[in-house]
């Protein structure tokens, strides 16, 4: 099956690596590492920022752990058959959280969307030929971003960027 390394490493690079900011108008404030301090104000991470001499292989362990408990566990990446399939889920479920992105996955192979990765959706999903599921998941995101930006305007500006990562996840 699939592996969580090549699928981590994949989205770090579409966050930007291990690094620390914030952009204007990102709904998910200060980041690290893709880690929104607004959705994760807890994790042990931004404690280690905020010390003068960070320790950056605790930060790195740190990471990894989030998004295997938070992200890869919850898709079930572990089971999905084909590794790009893996690697565009897990990107998409940290973009955009694990129910929106199953949802979106459960609607492209034909199950019911309930956002929750269960024993049938990853059946659906593994029956499905990866290079359809890609093109279909693809077309799909990139209408979920646009329907974003055209309901707030505020957002336009990262809708390039969201749709050059639908290209990079894969």
């Amino acid at each position: 099956m699939t592996r969580f390394q090549p699928a981590f490493e994949k989205m770090l690079e579409n966050e930007g690596g291990y690094q620390l900011h914030h952009v204007p108008g990102d709904r998910g404030g200060r980041t690290y590492a893709g880690i929104s301090e607004r959705s994760f104000p807890d994790w042990a991470g931004w404690k280690i920022l905020a010390e003068k001499t960070q320790d950056q292989r605790a930060l790195e362990v740190l990471t990894q752990s989030l998004y295997l408990n938070k992200f890869w566990k919850p898709i079930q990446g572990n089971y999905i058959k084909h590794q790009q399939v893996a690697n565009s889920l897990f990107d998409f479920a940290v973009n955009t959280g694990v129910p929106r992105a199953v949802r979106l996955a459960q609607i492209v192979v034909g199950a019911h969307p309930d956002g929750v990765m269960g024993p049938k959706t990853l059946e659906a999903l593994n029956s499905t030929d990866p290079h359809t599921f890609q093109a279909g998941f693809m077309l799909a995101k990139i209408d979920r971003y646009r329907r974003i930006a055209a309901a707030d305007p505020s957002q336009r500006k990262f809708l390039l960027g969201w749709i050059n990562r639908v290209f990079e996840a894969k």
